[in-house]
């Protein structure tokens, strides 16, 4: 019995073949993105002991970060924490170069700083409309965790609107999580959506868990870092008090009509400051500023924006127990 079989060619596909439309898009981000990243070298003061028994030896110890180019002529976005307190600021480029850079501004209560390079001709990331984002959609990071450049992961944007707490106490608002891996060193590093737009500034995790990771939102950042280029600083009202949260009574929200269970108690006011606040007591309880219900210390300094800096604003306090209208007129924080 004849056997008549026909053996066909076969030829193992290519590696570019096989790439999934989540990894072209992925790769496709990488190569938009990459040249726009940079490595942050800083030297920080530090204490150095010499020996037991010996002074403390004053020295500089070396840390580093992630930033990124958003203009052609050398602004660089990074993180505040990356740069605060450096002596001597140095970013490396995605060609190799090494160069000097100047500290323009520094905003702790966001977490974000810009820097600037005397280089130009420089590939430049646009910020994306946060608002626009969705839970779920892709989150690329890339920065240089552990000094390694140019480090990529990917993940999904996990949820929107967090908060989280900056280093000087105020609250950033409209954080965004996600589980794309951080590490340290990948703080001042940006977060991208799938058409390589920057969504976030990747600034925190939390070292005890997994895929807990979080960013400064697109549109704060972007607001922030264009008020440090023009003037070096962001304007924030000051009352030139301190205070902290207190529960109200009952009797004391339904005597005195209020919409929130909760205040600022006034424990110190501090006088001859350029905010005007001299019929404030320690005692009083704020619920109240500039038409603004009040219950806790961050949502009093919401209110505490550029806007009323010099302005004379209402505030309303329970005194002995009933409610008060003041008249108090903000300074400028420094």
């Amino acid at each position: 019995m004849e056997n008549n079989y026909s053996f066909i060619d076969y030829a193992p596909p290519r590696d570019a073949d096989l790439l999934d439309s989540y990894s072209r898009t992925i790769t496709g981000v990488v190569g938009q993105v990459a040249e726009a990243v940079v490595h942050i070298q800083v030297q920080k003061p530090a204490e150095q002991r010499r020996g037991r028994g010996r002074q403390p030896e004053q020295g500089l110890m070396p840390a580093s970060g992630s930033g990124f180019i958003i203009s052609t002529d050398g602004f660089v976005v990074t993180n505040n924490h990356v740069i605060e307190q450096a002596q001597e600021i140095r970013v490396s480029l995605a060609d190799g170069r090494t160069v000097s850079a100047e500290l323009k501004g520094a905003d702790p209560s966001t977490d974000i700083a810009v820097l600037k390079i005397d280089v130009t001709g420089l590939r430049a990331l646009s910020f994306a409309d946060s608002e626009s984002l969705q839970p779920g959609q892709i989150a690329i990071a890339i920065g240089n965790p552990l000094g390694l450049q140019h480090t990529v992961t990917a993940g999904v944007v996990s949820a929107l609107g967090r908060t989280l707490r900056a280093s000087n106490g105020r609250l950033i608002d409209d954080i965004i999580q996600t589980d794309a891996s951080l590490n340290p060193g990948n703080s001042g590093g940006p977060l991208v959506n799938s058409l390589g737009q920057v969504i976030g500034v990747n600034t925190a995790t939390i070292a005890s868990a997994q895929g807990l990771c979080f960013a400064v939102s697109s549109n704060l950042a972007a607001f922030v870092a264009g008020k440090l280029i023009m003037e070096g600083r962001v304007k924030r009202a000051y009352l030139g008090i301190a205070g902290q949260l207190v529960n109200l009574t009952g009797r004391m929200v339904a005597a005195n009509r209020l919409d929130k269970s909760t205040g600022v108690y006034v424990y110190e006011v501090v006088p001859d400051q350029p905010a005007y606040n001299n019929e404030i007591r320690t005692g009083d309880i704020i619920v109240s500023f500039n038409g603004h219900a009040v219950g806790t210390v961050d949502e009093l300094h919401k209110q505490l924006h550029a806007d009323v800096i010099g302005r004379t604003v209402e505030i309303d306090v329970l005194r002995n127990g009933r409610k008060v209208t003041l008249t108090v007129r903000p300074g400028e924080m420094r």
